[in-house]
Formats: structure tokens, sequence, C-alpha cells
């Protein structure tokens, strides 16, 4: 005889309560469970419901026949089923209009698990500000861009005698051009944390690493780094922005080559699993120290302020990356050894033919 959910509830939470009898009781779980703001949705190893806390029965009772919650749920859930985890964003309309984030869990034993929060006021709070940089980062080019042309024409101006006015001049010069850069990439950031994937298409894996070695190629051959890549097939495609994409892998290469030593190789590696494609950036270089490792994604983090200096960067490309990669339904990892170098892997779903 099948089971009902709630009988099904009772299997599932008992089997963990035993696995855990010295350390909580099944009523204490089951409180705990009912506790959280976030609804939890429990799946057997078959994808059937086995047990919804409290927060969740609200949302399925409030979202009762949303078409689009039901789909990105059983999808979700098929998916962690076989592995995969991931996380969508579902725009519903009751009961005012609300962005609820799921996430997919595999279970250890069989069996996934969904974790379902209301984010409408995390979403409309990271909008006004993604607003509200990019409007001042458009005010600033400007001046910027005004600043840098009086200093070329103060030093193309200036007597050859006057070598302090000239120093001065191009120095003022170098750091316009600086403040340039952290205001396109700003604006970057911001155009790809405010659209998502603006735009939905086949995009080819072997024309974005072309494109992003192409961009980079010069900045390396000047630091006399040789930049090795992978063949791939032209027809292995993803499905998504394919600037944003660009984008993603130029930041990983420009990263690799602006901590990589003279006379070193980057290499650019790609592989193929359960129906992801895995574009994997390697460099020798410094490499980064274990404590900094879950923060080097942050914006304007800095493993080396002194180094960072050096090499001008703005602190923002890694998470440029970050965020690409969530839009596409991928993710971003990094290992790193101190002193031999590192390697940034970013993770995408392929386009099933």
């Amino acid at each position: 005889m099948k089971l009902r959910r709630w009988q099904r509830a009772e299997t599932v939470t008992e089997t963990i309560a035993e696995a855990n009898a010295d350390h909580v009781s099944l009523t204490q779980m089951r409180t705990a469970l009912n506790a959280l703001p976030i609804g939890v949705v429990i799946y057997d190893a078959g994808g059937q419901e086995w047990w919804l806390n409290r927060a969740a029965h609200v949302v399925v009772d409030q979202q009762r026949g949303h078409a689009e919650l039901t789909r990105e749920m059983s999808s979700l859930s098929s998916k962690a089923l076989h592995g995969r985890t991931s996380t969508v964003l579902v725009n519903v309309d009751r009961p005012l209009g609300q962005t609820l984030e799921i996430r997919s869990v595999s279970l250890i034993n069989g069996g996934a698990l969904l974790m379902i929060e209301d984010v409408t006021e995390r979403i409309i709070t990271d909008r006004v500000r993604t607003d509200f940089v990019a409007n001042i980062s458009h005010e600033l080019k400007t001046p910027v861009g005004a600043l840098a042309l009086l200093a070329e024409t103060i030093a193309g101006e200036a007597d050859e005698l006057d070598s302090d006015v000239q120093r001065l001049a191009r120095h003022i010069v170098e750091e316009s051009h600086r403040v340039a850069r952290i205001i396109d990439d700003l604006l970057e950031l911001a155009k790809i944390e405010f659209d998502g994937i603006a735009t939905q298409e086949d995009v080819s894996v072997q024309a974005v690493l072309a494109d992003a070695v192409g961009r980079v190629n010069a900045v390396a051959v000047a630091s006399k780094i040789f930049i090795s890549s992978t063949e791939v097939d032209a027809d292995v495609v993803c499905q998504g922005d394919a600037r944003q994409l660009v984008s993603a892998v130029t930041n990983l290469c420009e990263n690799a080559v602006k901590y990589s030593n003279a006379g070193a190789e980057v290499h650019i590696g790609v592989a193929f699993e359960s129906g992801f494609v895995t574009i994997s950036v390697i460099d020798y270089g410094i490499g980064i120290e274990s404590e900094h490792l879950d923060r080097v994604f942050e914006r304007f983090y800095r493993v080396d302020q002194a180094r960072s200096r050096q090499t001008g960067g703005t602190g923002l490309g890694l998470a440029i990356v970050r965020h690409v990669a969530a839009n596409h339904g991928g993710e971003v990892n990094v290992v790193s050894t101190p002193g031999e170098g590192s390697t940034f892997s970013l993770r995408l779903p392929m386009k099933i033919r």
C-alpha cells in the first residue's frame, strides 16, 4: 500500500532519529525544522515528497497551482537526486509579489532536500544599491576622463627641463586610467547583477576561450607569460550570455597572468562531466594562503595589498566571475598552494542537444 505524505514523513524522520538517537529526539527534530523561517522539503530516493516543514507548507498552500514554482521544485529535486545541487529564483504573485530562492541539496543516503526562502527584500535592496553604484559610476566617468586628458596635455606641453612637472603629470594620467578601469568594472558588475542573463543564446565554449585569450594575450606577452589552451570541439555549447561568459574567463586569465612570474605559463583546461563543462585556469605563480580562499570572490578583497598595487588590479574581477557563474546556474571554485600556483574552475551546465 502506498504511504501517504505524513506516513512517509514518519519513515524518514524516524530513520534520521535512529541514526542520531544519542543526540536529538524525533520530536526535537520536527520542532527545530518547523521553527525555521526557511521552507524545507524532503524527497525520498524515488523523488516523492517525504516531509515538509511548516514554512514550506505555507509557501506550497499560497502558491498552489503556480506552474513555474512546481516545475522548478520538480527539476531541482530531480537534479539533486543525481548529485547536482543548484539554486534558482522564482517570482510569484501571491500574496503581494515575492521572489523565492530555492536551493537543492543531495542527501548522503539517497533523497534530496529543497530549501525555500523569501528573498524579496534582499532583491529590492540589491537593486537599489546596484542602481546607485551604476548611476554614480556613470557620473564619474566624465570628470575622470577630463582629468586624464588635462594631465596628458600638461605632460605634452611641459618644457623638457620641467622633469618634475612631466613626471607628476604622467603619474596623474596613470592614476586616472586606473580609476577609469575601476569605474568600468563597477559598471560591468552592476550590469551583471541587475540584468542577470541579458540574452539567451547558444554560446560556443571554443569561441569564449579564443575571445578571452585574445583579450589577455597582449598583457601576457608584455609580461613574458605564455598562455596555452585545451582544444575544444566547436559543437560544445552553453546557453546564456556570450558577453558575460567571455568577461568571466577573461577575468580569470587576467588574474592568472597578474600573479604569475615572468617566463611562466598559464594553462586553460576544459573537462566534461554529468552535463557540465568545467573551464579551469591554472597558473604556477605565488599562490594563495588557505585563510584567504573563502574571500577571494568578494568585491575589492586583496590577498596581497602591495602586489595588487603593483599589478594595478581593481579587486572586482573575481566578483564578476562569481556573479556570471551564478547567472548561468554554475559555480566558480579555487584550489591553491602558496608558492606553487592556483587553479580557478568555472563550472557551467552544457546545453543538452
